[in-house]
């Protein structure tokens, strides 16, 4: 599915700068923060309130460009456009972030037609603002009224981790202008229980923690945003399971023969929060197996949905 990433919904993944902070539990056990330190001799120097970011090279700020020119190719070979991830390792809409920086990032997507940008924030508050002041930069970004235009190649992604994230954040993104609007719940830390119709966006990811100190996702969880999904018409990806998966307790998700030995094998249980001990209201075992092997099926089968068209 990927070209020049491996994330299952993207094919390639475009960092105009890195750096971020940590703005709530989602951000626990961030990847890109580590990935920070471990370049930056065990220090985060990019990270925090107030750290400067990176800005990427101008070779690196060519490759969209150049994904853009081979769009025949592409479409020919997979019929279909070009899915470009931003900023994995950080965020468009950090308020640490310069301005001049995000227009001049709006006016590479404005200049890369062809492709399909998906910016995926933790900062949905933020966007509708920030691209009011991108498009100051450059009259084409600007519509009639002299607000900003939303761009045809432009997706907008709110992570949302558990119910107060979504109801928090539904509604500031579907405000936000953009052809598609989509959530990514991952990490899925509990569950988003009834979601009001009228905050469903366009295009919803699921998928549980990877790395060191992951924390689990019960299988019903997923099972109840997918079913909502297909209840309401939203296309629905589950991207993976991550550290854990479900143990032998819950129909449709035994993965006890996956050669469980030879993981290392845990057992947590639901009560609140994920604890070791407790009542287990969901009589579900999660056994930490790893992400590989635990793998990307919900209830035997892969969901690999996309928003129609794309």
């Amino acid at each position: 599915m990927s070209e020049n990433s491996k994330i299952e919904w993207t094919d390639h993944t475009f960092n105009p700068w890195e750096g971020c902070q940590k703005v709530g539990p989602g951000c626990d056990h961030c990847y890109a923060e580590t990935r920070n330190a471990r370049f930056g001799g065990g220090t985060a120097v990019n990270w925090g309130p107030g750290a400067p970011r990176r800005r990427t090279s101008p070779a690196n700020w060519r490759k969209p460009l150049a994904w853009n020119a081979r769009h025949d190719e592409f479409f020919a070979a997979h019929g279909r456009r070009q899915r470009v991830f931003c900023a994995s390792l950080a965020d468009v809409f950090d308020n640490e972030v310069p301005t001049h920086w995000r227009q001049e990032l709006m006016s590479l997507i404005a200049r890369t037609p062809n492709l399909d940008w998906l910016l995926l924030t933790k900062r949905i508050g933020n966007a509708a603002r920030m691209l009011e002041e991108a498009s100051q930069h450059d009259g084409f970004l600007m519509g009639a009224d002299d607000h900003y235009r939303a761009l045809p190649n432009v997706w907008i992604g709110a992570t949302i981790v558990n119910r107060q994230e979504m109801l928090r954040d539904a509604g500031k993104l579907l405000a936000v202008p953009a052809r598609v609007r989509f959530w990514s719940v991952e990490p899925m830390l509990g569950d988003l229980e009834e979601i009001p119709v009228n905050l469903m966006p366009d295009w919803v990811i699921c998928g549980g923690e990877s790395g060191r100190g992951a924390r689990p996702m019960n299988q019903s969880w997923a099972r109840s945003l997918r079913n909502q999904c297909e209840d309401a018409g939203v296309p629905f990806l589950f991207k993976q399971w991550g550290e854990w998966a479900p143990g032998n307790a819950g129909p449709g998700g035994d993965l006890s023969a996956r050669d469980r030995t030879k993981c290392a094998s845990g057992f947590f249980t639901y009560n609140d929060d994920w604890i070791d001990s407790g009542p287990n209201p969901f009589r579900q075992t999660m056994d930490r197996i790893g992400k590989k092997v635990a793998g990307r099926e919900l209830d035997g089968r892969t969901h690999d949905e996309f928003p129609k068209g794309a």
